[in-house]
């Protein structure tokens, strides 16, 4: 099954700097590698097929230097054991030129894409922190190592036993042993027993060994003969109750010693058996409500760009969330479809995640997705559940007890949970933690009102002003074709009306195209009719929420397109004239469509309809012959 470390964020440049991916790209091949184990990529679900062994033995050598260049001489050595064919220079070439198609199928021949690039006579992976599992497994290591130095000891264990999680078996498994001899691959596997042996020491003063131990054990194969190894392995069996398995432990160790090394066991090993003999290692009691820290997040866009103001936004909530009673701080944010609300959620909530050392959670909760029911928040609490390291069968059979549960495991934490396309407030109660220091993230297209009452913090967005939207297009397109034709890029922003969605397909077609130019792609939106010039990923976007109306409110918003200038506001009066209906009633209805968010309500009652959403309306207006 596909790994379930998180997809990418950001990427390494030179000396392990991180920096954003190029312009008019988001390394969005979706992308993941594994080296921590055997050798495998996916894209999205599917595993790639890595080709012949030398290929194979390149691109783990890249993932265990990954973002730092790698000189051809080294390569060369590692791939023939030091006994290279004459031919060796050439055929490491056309390696990396197979990984690079491999990697980019869409790229045109002779490109030198973004994957395998050439640096400093030799050749660099280049790769985010969360597309690698060797990054996450370093990234979460540090982050123990703050915790326990900030006396946090508990967090801490939980980040080390996060990171060894990444290890599966053997670094770089699949290529072959004599490359997997090379100094870089038994470089990363002493940094996985330096990591185990801190975790082990910290789990045997503070608690947690039960987290660890699995992760000893394995480390001990690796490295056979590494006495302080033994030694924790000892106490942490003992700490957990196997005082029998501890000592035959101690006695495997001993004999291996003195078979391979002719040695007796040291200081630290000696000491370590003499306690278990005595019964002064401290039981560990094993935790009713087990706590893994859950890392779900969705990948980060690398172009994203602009909402600065909405950005400061979240970050004072999440200031705010160490003093929230009751309940976690929550944010809901809101908008119209394609105004890119999961998309500020999960930015903010990669460029946050230090703040939130106890996890962070994700749920597509599916209010609005087309082809399934919303789902239900019993089951979102399930899977909740499991992702915080209950497993199934502990899971109790109620709503309230599954509730009762979540919020225990929850209290005291510094956790941040993302709900992602809420269908209501009642999809989203359950799914709060009752405790200070967590804050939620939820995204809806309503207004979620009931929420904001009990003290949720709404979030409003809406299209970004025209200089936002056209540096989006350049960091999609690329800055330089921007520069070239300002005016086409002005003109293309205006009739994607600034909607981040329709900016970003448009900005798709775009770079598919890129020996057209700008202005023939703003000639064709210019010449279009309605939303038949853009994707239609556009108008589907538009139908989920519109579906959701109900009939009198539908009829509403067909007949909305039709309401008259120049007067940019639409009023109950005015659309009383275009109706009909009692102004009274029109008040509440065009209430409920600004809620959800096909009206924006500018000024107290008065309104306005997106340029693309009065397309929209207008189609479906057409289609039947809207009337009252």
């Amino acid at each position: 099954m596909p790994p379930p470390f998180p997809l990418p964020r950001r990427t390494l440049s030179g000396k392990g700097r991180v920096r954003s991916a190029r312009p008019g790209t988001e390394l969005a091949s979706m992308l993941r590698f594994e080296v921590l184990g055997p050798l495998r990529v996916w894209r999205g679900q599917s595993e790639l097929d890595l080709g012949f062994p030398q290929q194979r033995a390149l691109l783990a050598l890249l993932l265990v230097r990954v973002g730092r260049p790698v000189p051809l001489g080294e390569i060369v050595e590692a791939l023939w054991s030091g006994w290279p064919p004459a031919s060796a220079a050439n055929a490491v070439r056309r390696y990396a030129g197979s990984l690079r198609r491999l990697l980019e199928p869409e790229l045109p021949p002779r490109t030198p894409g973004q994957r395998v690039l050439r640096r400093g006579g030799g050749y660099l992976l280049n790769a985010g922190n969360s597309e690698v599992d060797l990054l996450r497994f370093r990234e979460l290591v540090g982050r123990g190592n703050r915790l326990a130095a900030a006396g946090r000891p508990d967090s801490a264990v939980r980040e080390f036993a996060d990171a060894l999680s990444q290890w599966r078996g053997p670094v770089a498994q699949g290529v072959r042993e004599a490359v997997r001899a090379h100094p870089r691959f038994t470089g990363v596997e002493r940094e996985i027993v330096r990591a185990t042996a801190t975790a082990a020491e910290l789990a045997l003063r503070h608690g947690g060994t039960a987290q660890i131990l699995p992760s000893i054990r394995k480390a001990v194969a690796l490295a056979p003969l590494n006495e302080s190894l033994h030694a924790r392995l000892v106490l942490s069996l003992a700490a957990g109750g196997a005082q029998t398995e501890a000592l035959a432990a101690y006695e495997t160790a001993r004999h291996r010693l003195a078979a391979e090394l002719g040695t007796v066991p040291g200081a630290e090993l000696s000491a370590a058996h003499t306690r278990v003999l005595r019964r002064q290692v401290p039981r560990t009691r094993p935790s009713a409500t087990p706590y893994r820290v859950p890392a779900q997040l969705p990948p980060d866009l690398a172009v994203f760009t602009g909402r600065a103001a909405e950005l400061a936004t979240l970050t004072a909530a999440a200031d705010d969330a160490e003093d929230a009673a009751g309940v976690a701080a929550t944010v809901v944010i809101g908008g119209a479809p394609g105004v890119d609300k999961s998309t500020l959620a999960v930015r903010w909530a990669h460029q946050a995640a230090a703040r939130f050392p106890d996890g962070r959670l994700h749920v597509e909760l599916g209010g609005f997705a087309p082809a399934r029911h919303p789902l239900d928040p019993a089951e979102a609490l399930r899977g909740m559940l499991v992702s915080l390291g209950v497993p199934h069968r502990g899971l109790p059979d109620t709503a309230e007890a599954l509730t009762g549960l979540y919020r225990k495991l929850m209290a005291g934490r510094r956790a941040l949970v993302v709900l992602d396309d809420a269908a209501g407030s009642d999809q989203v109660r359950r799914l709060l933690p009752a405790t200070p220091g967590c804050l939620v993230l939820v995204t809806s297209r309503l207004d979620l009102s009931p929420l904001v009452s009990r003290g949720a913090r709404p979030l409003r967005l809406h299209a970004p002003p025209a200089r936002e939207a056209e540096h989006v297009l350049a960091r999609r397109i690329g800055a330089e074709r921007v520069a070239a034709e300002p005016a086409a890029v002005r003109e293309i922003a205006a009739r994607c009306g600034y909607l981040p969605l329709a900016l970003a397909a448009i900005a798709a077609r775009a770079a598919a195209r890129p020996h057209f130019p700008l202005a023939a792609l703003a000639g064709e939106l210019r010449a279009g009719d309605g939303l038949d010039a853009f994707p239609a990923g556009v108008r589907t976007a538009f139908q989920r929420s519109y579906r959701a109306l109900p009939p009198e409110h539908a009829r509403l918003f067909r007949l909305l397109s039709r309401h008259p200038g120049p007067d940019p506001w639409i009023t109950p009066t005015s659309a009383a004239a275009l109706t009909g209906l009692p102004v009274l009633d029109l008040s509440a209805r065009l209430g409920a469509l600004s809620s959800v968010h096909l009206l924006t309500e500018d000024e107290p009652a008065r309104y306005t309809l997106h340029p693309l959403l009065r397309s929209f309306a207008a189609e479906l207006a057409d289609e039947d012959g809207a009337d009252w």
